[in-house]
């Protein structure tokens, strides 16, 4: 039972916490992450290890996050999101303790990559979309659009406050103040009312079906609801993962290349760095609008909005091959850059309107995980096909084609852009 003291705060303030936990404790934990980006220049000098070996330890964060996100909505289905939220947090501090006190390799790995990869799971999209979603029906994919922003903006802030730490008081220093940082969150979050708000919103089906979960702790005394299994053999489960999955192939088949590809056709180093920088900004701004476009034009203008933007920016690219004009560069960030993440508020929004009547954190945990590998095949993809075709160009012509494919079930069939709430089997 919640303390009294809590019982006074609100259904409306307790909807508002819920996207601002999401949006916080991703924009905490993926801004966390990433900083691991220029920490790696002062771990080279003082380690000699070198670009490959650290580089890998970032692959291996990509592949906890997927492989952790099944366990992370398991995790919360079964006992809720205080245990959740408050294990990623610890988690995360943890990482930060282990990587400031770092004197070999495996610490790196263990730290930045693994510890990291679990808390982000455990704090990240699974839980606040699912949470989001017990608690709105119609605005779901807004606000589940606004705390997919506090990946982009965590990239923004959180990034640059490390490299000017590292500056100030040196890279030992500046992980152990970012050990601080996410010990105190774990008293924060502590003094939620988790019990309300893993309740959800009255009448919301999404929350019916966790609360009787709660009270029962059995599926079989709740009725049919939908569990991963089940989820397994509908065609939407699997048009969902398509979509994801190529979609998140096309986005690291590009953005792992295009730095270098930029500055190998002449453009400056600074410029293109900035290009990159300015794109994902831009994706802050693209999230949030692809989630009110969610709500004003419906699901299949909006989603295929974002896609085109997404193979415009990538032709652009392609197109800077051939006739390296900056007006092209600037093409590839408005477009390429307000599209990245729009569709993450649509997969996510749409699993838990499908699958309203079940295991929606688990199932949804799923299709992440898959998701999560997309983008580690197309980070590994990318390399490779610059190793046989010795130009970035290849990668640009595959990115195009993943985009198609990820776009084709918004185009071929209605089962996701007219998606309704499918009956558990059994019902």
């Amino acid at each position: 039972m919640e303390p009294a003291g809590r019982r006074i705060i609100g259904p409306t303030a307790l909807a508002v916490i819920v996207v601002v936990v999401g949006f916080a404790c991703n924009f905490l934990a993926r801004g966390i992450v990433d900083t691991f980006m220029v920490f790696m220049q002062p771990l080279e000098q003082e380690f000699g290890w070198n670009h490959a070996q650290l580089t890998q330890v970032y692959s291996a964060y990509l592949l906890t996050l997927g492989a952790m996100s099944p366990f992370t909505g398991t995790l919360l289905d079964s006992w809720g999101p205080r245990v959740s939220y408050l294990t990623g947090a610890a988690l995360l501090a943890l990482a930060m303790l282990v990587a400031g006190n770092t004197s070999a390799l495996w610490h790196l790995y263990l730290a930045p990559g693994v510890l990291c990869g679990m808390a982000a799971s455990l704090m990240g999209m699974v839980p606040a979309a699912a949470l989001i979603g017990r608690w709105f029906d119609r605005q779901m994919g807004l606000m589940v659009a606004i705390a997919y922003a506090g990946f982009g903006s965590g990239m923004l802030l959180v990034v640059p406050l490390a490299q000017a730490g590292i500056d100030a008081f040196g890279w030992r220093d500046t992980y152990r103040i970012l050990f601080w940082c996410c010990a105190a969150l774990v008293p924060l979050l502590a003094l939620l009312p988790w019990g309300r708000i893993g309740d959800g919103a009255a009448g919301n089906p999404r929350a019916a079906a966790a609360r009787g979960r709660a009270a029962r702790g059995t599926m079989q005394a709740t009725g049919p609801q939908w569990t991963v299994r089940s989820a397994l053999r509908t065609v939407e489960f699997w048009l969902l993962v398509q979509a994801f999955f190529f979609t998140a192939v096309a986005a690291y088949l590009t953005t792992v290349q295009v730095i270098a590809f930029l500055i190998s056709r002449g453009y400056p180093p600074l410029a293109a760095a900035l290009a990159f920088g300015t794109a994902g900004m831009l994706s802050i701004f693209g999230v949030i609008v692809s989630g009110w476009a969610m709500v004003r034009f419906g699901i299949r203008r909006a989603t295929l909005v974002s896609y085109a933007g997404t193979l415009a920016g990538v032709l652009a690219l392609l197109a800077f091959a051939i006739w390296p004009h900056p007006a092209l560069v600037w093409l590839f960030i408005l477009t390429f850059g307000t599209s990245q993440g729009a569709r993450g508020p649509v997969i996510s929004s749409l699993n838990a309107r499908i699958f309203a009547r079940g295991r929606v954190s688990s199932i949804y945990g799923l299709i992440f995980m898959l998701m999560s590998f997309g983008s580690a095949f197309g980070a590994w993809l990318s390399g490779r096909l610059y190793a046989w075709t010795g130009d970035y160009s290849a990668a640009f012509v595959v990115a195009a084609l993943a985009v198609v494919l990820a776009a084709a079930p918004f185009v071929l069939t209605r089962r996701l852009t007219h998606a309704r709430e499918l009956p558990p089997p059994g019902h």
